[in-house]
């Protein structure tokens, strides 16, 4: 995996998105701290807006999934799987992430794209 460094926790909102540039793409990470699993990475690119604007969506939960809606069209985006649940057809890429010692850390490399979950 190629990590990359692209701050501290200092730098991401809780319950809110915010957007890195890593290896020349936009990811949106968002930061949900009281989930057992507070941090997930999506491409920041809207294929149905045509727009990176993923980061500036609101985040809720639909179907026991965590999701964010686009600020464009008001599709949602499973944060797991990248999944759009209006459309099965379209999906987004999805990022490992961690934190380590207060620095947070994104695979560069999206994950393989998996069936719906």
């Amino acid at each position: 995996m190629s990590w990359h460094n692209i701050g501290t926790t200092d730098c991401l909102v809780a319950n809110s998105g915010v957007c890195a540039l890593v290896k020349n793409q936009q990811v949106a990470i968002f930061y949900l701290p009281q989930n057992e699993c507070p941090l997930f990475a999506v491409g920041n690119y809207d294929p149905i807006g045509k727009a990176n604007v993923l980061s500036r969506g609101i985040i809720g939960s639909f179907s026991n999934k965590f999701v964010v809606a686009s600020p464009l069209y008001k599709q949602h985006f499973c944060l797991k799987t990248g999944q759009c649940l209006e459309d099965e057809s379209i999906q987004v890429p999805v990022f490992d992430i961690k934190i380590e010692d207060g620095n947070v850390f994104i695979n560069a490399e999206p994950k393989a794209i998996a069936a719906a979950a």
